[in-house]
């Protein structure tokens, strides 16, 4: 209480804030240990293309920072004093993207290098919602001005691939050497212009090990609901990200401390706070976090179908107990599931299809008599059914034996595998006989039916098969 009257009152700055330098400092490779060869090469020949035409072009953001604490990128990004179209007249395979954040995306073979212009600031002109989030920010500036405009010292870290120095503006290195995520600015302030970044604190902080300063960290309850008004694109980007950050379990564990994973975050909303719900979700993310640490791809359909089973499940015997067959009312259930999330985050066509698919191949897993397992076998998205039911069979929501025996169908022979089929058990559903009218002989004729195609008078006579085949058509369908 002493120390914050004596600072309110001689008006001195904060024990966390730093000082911020109009010079940045220029840290060494013999420091700093990150060689040229370990960025892209698609980033180092932009910069030295860029460089080549007298323009200043880095390295910058999270790829410095995750080389700094040994965890490869997944993609390197540039930051330039070059304006978009300046960029754009010098990569020819290019183009301009964005509307409140203009970048230029280059491409160089497979890579895609992200090119932004420095950023400055509007100040007070700056156009903004009613809530303080920046809706435009094409204003561009010095690299000096566009460090302090970044949102952690961690992030706002350049990397010269022609000399391998970094040029550090906040003390960024310093504070990944102390593992703390500092805020640049007014925390308020800053998360106020884009709330995203509330979750970015929570995902780099779990990722990297880092502490949140605490002046970064208390506001973040008072502000979470601001993220209702982020579009629904980001919070879709930023959710993935976290979900594949390869630390997704840790990600949930502080957003939940954080007070982030109710009514903000809506997908997360589906997640139930006892088990089986919670068992169920955590062992998904486990698997995925594991995988990626691996070096292997996961699947965001897989995440979101995980994340919205339960939900999805309920919805589902709600529709049966309204009376719909099991079939249709899965259908029902899945529609109802993922439209309800329209409106808080934007799953795209392909993903929620593929999420659909996942859950209705379940049904069709518990089936293991006639010929059905073949079927199943041959669908398209056969593997990611097949590892969801092994993920439900561990949270025990299915015998745990069933995964086991379509692991042993896949692995048979023809022979084996009509030996593994469980004989039917619902009988045959047989096929009605239609019946015809018997009709007297024409006295005229002899013996000829009616039906004789020579009988002058067929007013009478059956309607064809529509067919042509013969036979009457089937009241069954079939």
């Amino acid at each position: 209480m002493i120390r914050k009257f004596i600072r309110k009152v001689l008006r001195l700055a904060p024990a966390t804030a730093r000082p911020v330098l109009r010079e940045p400092a220029v840290i060494p490779r013999a420091r700093h240990g990150i060689a040229r060869e370990a960025v892209s090469q698609g980033s180092a020949r932009a910069c030295a293309l860029l460089q080549d035409k007298g323009y200043k072009a880095y390295v910058v953001g999270g790829a410095v920072r995750d080389l700094l604490v040994g965890v490869l990128p997944k993609d390197f990004d540039v930051a330039t004093d070059a304006t978009p179209e300046e960029v754009r007249g010098i990569f020819k395979r290019s183009r301009i993207i964005g509307r409140r954040f203009r970048i230029v995306h280059v491409y160089m073979g497979r890579e895609i290098v992200e090119i932004t212009t420095f950023r400055g600031s509007e100040g007070s002109a700056a156009k903004t919602d009613d809530h303080g989030r920046l809706l435009a920010d094409n204003v561009f500036g010095s690299q000096a001005e566009d460090a302090a405009r970044r949102d952690f010292t961690v992030n706002a870290l350049y990397y010269d691939p022609s000399t391998e120095c970094i040029l550090d503006y906040h003390h960024g290195v310093a504070d990944l050497e102390q593992k703390t995520l500092r805020m640049i600015g007014d925390p308020g302030t800053r998360y106020r212009e884009d709330p995203v970044r509330m979750l970015r604190a929570v995902r780099l902080s779990a990722k990297l090990g880092l502490f949140i300063d605490p002046a970064a960290r208390r506001p973040i309850r008072a502000l979470a609901p601001l993220l209702e008004n982020v579009p629904q694109a980001r919070l879709l980007d930023e959710m993935l990200k976290l979900l594949t950050s390869g630390h997704a379990v840790k990600c949930l564990e502080a957003l939940r401390a954080e007070g982030l994973h109710r009514g903000i975050l809506p997908l997360l909303d589906s997640i139930p706070d006892h088990p089986p719900g919670d068992r169920f979700v955590f062992l998904a993310l486990s698997d995925t976090d594991e995988r990626i640490r691996a070096g292997k791809t996961s699947s965001p359909a897989f995440l979101f179908a995980a994340l919205l089973w339960q939900a999805m499940c309920a919805a589902w015997e709600r529709c049966k107990a309204a009376g719909e067959a099991p079939i249709p009312a899965l259908h029902l259930a899945m529609t109802e599931t993922l439209s309800a999330r329209d409106d808080n985050i934007a799953i795209t066509r392909r993903i929620a299809a593929d999420i659909k698919e996942i859950w209705m191949l379940q049904p069709r897993l518990e089936q293991r008599a006639g010929k059905r397992p073949y079927g199943t076998l041959t669908h398209p998205r056969f593997r990611a059914g097949y590892d969801f039911l092994c993920l439900r069979a561990r949270a025990g929501e299915v015998d745990a034996e069933l995964p086991d025996w379509w692991r042993r169908f896949q692995e048979a022979n023809s022979s084996q595998r009509a030996e593994m089929l469980l004989p039917e058990t619902a009988p045959k559903r047989k096929r009605r006989k239609r019946k015809t009218k018997s009709h007297p002989a024409d006295p005229a004729d002899g013996d000829l039916p009616r039906s004789n195609p020579a009988y002058p008078a067929d007013g009478d006579l059956p309607r064809s098969n529509p067919a042509g085949n013969g036979f009457p058509p089937s009241s069954s369908g079939e």
